[in-house]
Order: C-alpha cells, then structure tokens, then sequence
C-alpha cells in the first residue's frame, strides 16, 4: 500500500479524527472509506475485473480446459487457417 500525505482543513481533519475515536478504527481506515465512497459516487467506472465479474463462469457449453489449451481448441476449429477462395 503507498503512503500519501495531505494537508486537510482543521474542521475536516477534527471530524475525521472525532469518527475514527467513535468507530474504534484508525484515521487511515476512516479516509481509505471516504475515497472510496466519493469515487463510487463519482460515476467512475469499477476496476475492469469488478465490471465484469457478473460474468465469469456465465458461459455454458465450453471445456473446462479451455483457458489452459487455447490453442488446442483454435487449431481444432480452424481458426486462423487461410479460407479457400
């Protein structure tokens, strides 16, 4: 993890200070959830693998090898061979 220093406004760094007392939670821990708060708030779009997790293992019918033999399986289809014309 990297370590970031900021200087905050004193009534911000107070409130952030008064909820990491009241949660029992570090202050790091208390601005760590805020970013994240404000960049889902943001409309940012998710890291590529949480955009697309709804659909890991979606697709039926494939080999359950088929990560680890590709090429077995492209060469099989024909895949990049020359079409005749």
């Amino acid at each position: 993890m990297k370590t970031l220093t900021v200087r905050l406004p004193e009534p911000l760094a107070a409130d952030i200070a008064a909820e990491s007392r009241g949660r029992g939670i570090s202050k790091s821990d208390v601005v760590r959830e805020r970013l994240t708060l404000a960049q889902q708030a943001s409309g940012r779009p998710p890291e590529p693998l949480q955009a697309i997790a709804d659909l890991i293992g979606s697709v039926g019918g494939l080999p359950a090898d088929l990560s680890a033999r590709r090429k077995h399986y492209l060469r099989a289809t024909g895949y990049g061979r020359k079409r005749p014309r």
